[in-house]
C-alpha cells in the first residue's frame, strides 16, 4: 500500500520530467538537423504543443536523412570501386563547347552538375526513347531474354499482376539459363498488390530483396524514405531507366496510363550499374563486382551523358540543384513534363527568373491526376509561376506519368524524379542528363505530341474557381512538404 501511495505521488512528477526530457531531446535534434528554418519552427512548435505525440511524429516523419554511404565506402575499400575505370575518357565540361557548338553556354551547367554529383560526364552513349503504350515493356522483356551473364533490376512498384508476372517469368527463365539475377523492390512499393511480388520471385529462383522494410522497429524513423528509382541493367552493357514501374497500369489499353522509359547503351550504363550496386549492397551487404557486372563499355552513340543519383543521404538534393542550374543556364526555352508539380520557393523563383529573362517556359501537367490531394495542392500554387509568364498546359486523360526536362533544344534530363518535395528531399531517385541535339529534338517532339492534346491554363480560369475549391486547394498546399 505504501508503494502504491508513493507511485501515486511520484508518478505524475516522473512522467512530467520524462515528457519535458523527450521534448527537449526532440527539439535539440530539430534545431541541429533541420536546414529549413520554417520546418524547424513548425516541428519545435508541434513537439511542445502536443507533448510526446509531437516527438513521435517527428521521429516517424521528420527525420528525412539516412547515412548509408559509409557501408558502401567500406565495401569499396575492401574490394575496390564498384565500377571499373571508364573505357572512354570522361569529357571535361570545358570541352562541351567543341562537342556542342550551338550549346556552348551549357558548359556552365555541366560544371554545376559535376560539382554536385562528383561523377564524370561520359561521351559515346546511345539513348532510345520508349513509350509505355508501345515498346517499353517489350524492349525490356527482349533485353531480359537476351541476358547471358548478369541482370540487375530496381523498381519502386513491382506489382503482382499480369505485367508483374510476365517479368517474373522472364527473370526466372534468365536465372535458369545461369544468369546472375538480382531484383530490388522498395518495401512500400512492393505492397501495392498483395501478396507482394517478392515471394513469387523467390519461389521462381530469382534472388530478390526489399529496400528499407518499414515493419522493423529500427527502421521506423526511415519509413518515409523510399527507393523510387527505376533501373535495369543487362550484362552490364544495356541499361533502362525512366519513370515506369512494373504494373498492369501501363499495359496497352484505352485507359492505360502514359509514361516514358529509356534504353541506354555506352559508358553511362556503368553509372546505372554503380547506383544499383550501392543500393543492393546497402540492402543485402552483398557486393556485386567483376566483369560480370561491370564489363568494359565501348562508345555506342553520340550522346554525352551522366547519371545523377539523388536521395536523403550524401546525395541529398542533387536533382534539385540540377533543376536550378538548368533553369539558370537556359537562354531560349525550357520544356517540362511532370505528373506531380509542387516546387519549393527556390524552384518557383528560378522558374520566374527564367521567364522574366525571356526564356519560354512550358510546363505540362496531367489534367486529371491520380492523387487528388497532390493535384489540389499543385493547383493552389500555379499562379506563382504563371504570373511572370510561365505557361501551364493540362494534358488530356489518360494520366501521364512521364518525367522530362529539355533545355534549349540541346540538354535533356530523363529519369524517375518528380517536381515535388517527396522526390527532391525524401526519395532515392535516379536521373540522367544528356547533351545531344538529336535526342533533345526527339524529346521536343514528344512534348509537341502531348501539347497537341493539351489545353493552356489561363489566369482567368484559375481565378474563376469557386471559393470553396480555392480554399480546399489552399489547405492542401499547406501539406505540400509531406506530399
Amino acid at each position: 500500500m505504501e508503494l502504491l501511495e508513493l507511485l501515486r505521488e511520484v508518478g505524475p512528477h516522473v512522467m512530467a520530467v520524462l515528457t519535458v526530457l523527450v521534448s527537449v531531446l526532440a527539439s535539440a535534434h530539430v534545431v541541429l538537423r533541420k536546414r529549413d528554418v520554417r520546418a524547424a519552427v513548425a516541428w519545435v512548435g508541434l513537439v511542445w504543443l502536443v507533448p510526446v505525440v509531437g516527438a513521435v511524429l517527428y521521429l516517424l516523419l521528420g527525420i528525412n536523412r539516412i547515412r548509408r554511404r559509409a557501408r558502401s565506402l567500406t565495401l569499396r575499400q575492401e574490394h575496390g570501386r564498384f565500377p571499373p575505370t571508364p573505357s572512354v575518357a570522361p569529357l571535361p565540361a570545358e570541352a562541351l563547347s567543341q562537342a556542342l557548338p550551338t550549346g556552348a553556354h551549357l558548359a556552365s551547367l555541366a560544371r554545376v552538375v559535376e560539382a554536385v554529383v562528383h561523377r564524370p560526364l561520359l561521351p559515346g552513349n546511345r539513348v532510345t526513347v520508349l513509350e509505355s503504350r508501345t515498346d517499353a515493356y517489350p524492349s525490356m522483356l527482349e533485353a531480359i531474354a537476351s541476358a547471358r551473364v548478369s541482370l540487375s533490376l530496381c523498381s519502386y512498384i513491382f506489382d503482382n499482376d499480369r505485367a508483374g508476372r510476365r517479368f517474373v517469368e522472364a527473370l526466372a527463365e534468365a536465372a535458369r539459363r545461369g544468369v546472375e539475377v538480382r531484383v530490388l523492390v522498395d518495401a512500400l512499393g512492393s505492397r501495392y498488390t498483395w501478396p507482394p511480388i517478392t515471394g513469387r520471385l523467390r519461389r521462381a529462383g530469382v534472388r530478390a530483396a526489399r529496400f528499407l522494410p518499414t515493419l522493423m522497429p529500427k527502421r521506423l524513423p526511415f519509413m518515409n524514405l523510399r527507393n523510387h528509382r527505376k533501373v535495369m541493367v543487362v550484362d552490364g552493357k544495356v541499361g533502362f531507366t525512366g519513370g515506369m514501374n512494373i504494373r498492369a497500369h501501363f499495359l496497352p489499353g484505352e485507359d492505360a496510363a502514359r509514361d516514358l522509359h529509356f534504353r541506354l547503351e555506352g559508358p553511362v550504363v556503368g553509372q546505372l550499374q554503380e547506383t544499383f550496386a550501392e543500393d543492393w549492397a546497402f540492402t543485402t551487404k552483398e557486393r556485386l563486382s567483376g566483369e560480370a557486372w561491370f564489363p568494359p563499355l565501348e562508345p555506342a552513340g553520340p550522346v554525352v551523358a551522366r547519371g545523377i543519383p539523388d536521395g536523403p543521404d550524401e546525395d541529398f538534393e542533387n536533382i534539385r540543384m540540377v533543376f536550378l542550374g538548368a533553369l539558370a543556364s537556359a537562354r531560349e526555352r525550357v520544356r517540362i513534363i511532370t505528373p506531380y508539380f509542387l516546387p519549393d520557393t527556390a524552384l518557383v523563383t528560378a522558374l520566374n527568373v527564367a521567364a522574366m529573362r525571356g526564356v519560354q517556359v512550358d510546363i505540362l501537367l496531367p489534367a486529371r491526376g491520380n492523387v487528388p490531394l497532390v493535384q489540389w495542392a499543385s493547383r493552389a500554387q500555379l499562379w506563382q509561376v504563371m504570373r511572370p509568364g510561365c505557361r501551364i498546359f493540362f494534358t488530356a486523360p489518360p494520366f501521364d506519368h512521364a518525367k522530362l526536362m529539355v533545355v534549349d533544344g540541346m540538354w535533356s534530363l530523363i529519369g524517375s524524379a518528380n517536381w515535388d518535395p517527396r522526390s527532391l528531399r525524401l526519395n532515392f531517385e535516379f536521373d540522367v542528363e544528356c547533351y545531344d541535339a538529336a535526342l533533345a529534338s526527339q524529346l521536343e517532339a514528344v512534348v509537341e505530341e502531348r501539347l497537341g492534346r493539351a489545353r493552356l491554363l489561363t489566369r482567368e480560369e484559375l481565378d474563376g474557381l469557386p471559393l470553396p475549391i480555392r480554399l480546399r486547394d489552399g489547405l492542401a498546399r499547406l501539406m505540400s512538404p509531406y506530399l
